[in-house]
């Protein structure tokens, strides 16, 4: 099996992350051999120096990066063919990689994604259709009328969450990783929709479980909405999300 790179961002959220670190230290897979943490904000907690078999890299920002500026800068300190891209808020029940390695080594495989459930144990909604200003429009009146949003089916996603994001190391690099213009939101689509362009496949595993603990910003502050809102600008204007539209005529 191929050698994994991991990378996870602290913004002031030890708490969080010690937990998820205390999931990778249980479990040891031995293919998890290098985990890069970055804290983004300054903070009293510190990271071990190895989970279960991975030795640890701390990066300590001098000032607050975006996601995606944040994971290319772990990016550059991966020599694996395998990049895990992991939030801090996750719980790993049960260990996720062995069956996302397999995956990426089906033929045309990019990016593989575990399962994702809620804390109270329903389907997050972590698959997702292309997003556009129509159906967000859509989307948005629904919310406002209380009606219940469906998930996604995987074999109908255009883009997966960046909660947990395993990717063939090489076909990152190929497209330049995540794009760094964005500083929150949207570049998980981005990049999904890139990966897909050059010819990769999103691979979504059902029998492989995780749970996301969402923190979720954007709703209730305005920093975080502003951001949503320049993010959802940049993407709908960017090349990769034309191209991709035109070649899946989405409404």
């Amino acid at each position: 099996m191929p050698q994994v790179t991991s990378s996870v961002v602290s913004h002031g959220q030890g708490h969080l992350l010690g937990t998820l670190l205390s999931d990778l230290d249980r479990l040891a897979n031995p293919d998890l051999t290098h985990l890069v943490v970055t804290l983004n904000l300054a903070e009293d907690w510190a990271p071990p120096t190895r989970v279960g078999h991975a030795t640890v890299t701390v990066i300590r920002n001098e000032w607050p990066l975006g996601f995606a500026a944040n994971h290319n800068q772990a990016f550059r300190q991966c020599s694996t063919p395998v990049f895990v891209v992991l939030n801090p808020d996750l719980r790993l029940p049960h260990d996720p990689l062995p069956a996302l390695q397999q995956a990426l080594r089906e033929p045309g495989c990019a990016l593989a994604v575990p399962w994702q459930l809620d804390e109270a144990g329903a389907p997050e909604n972590f698959c997702r259709e292309l997003m556009t200003p129509w159906k967000l429009l859509q989307r948005t009146v629904s919310r406002r009328r209380g009606r219940a949003l469906g998930l996604t089916p995987p074999e109908r996603l255009d883009w997966v969450a960046g909660s947990f994001l395993c990717v063939d190391a090489a076909a990152f690099r190929a497209i330049g990783g995540f794009d760094p213009g964005y500083r929150l939101y949207c570049e998980d689509a981005d990049l999904c929709l890139r990966l897909q362009l050059a010819g990769g496949r999103i691979a979504v595993l059902r029998d492989t479980v995780i749970v996301h603990a969402a923190q979720r910003h954007s709703g209730g502050h305005l920093k975080y909405l502003g951001w949503h809102v320049a993010s959802l600008a940049r993407h709908w204007t960017s090349r990769a999300f034309w191209r991709y539209w035109r070649a899946h005529r989405h409404g």
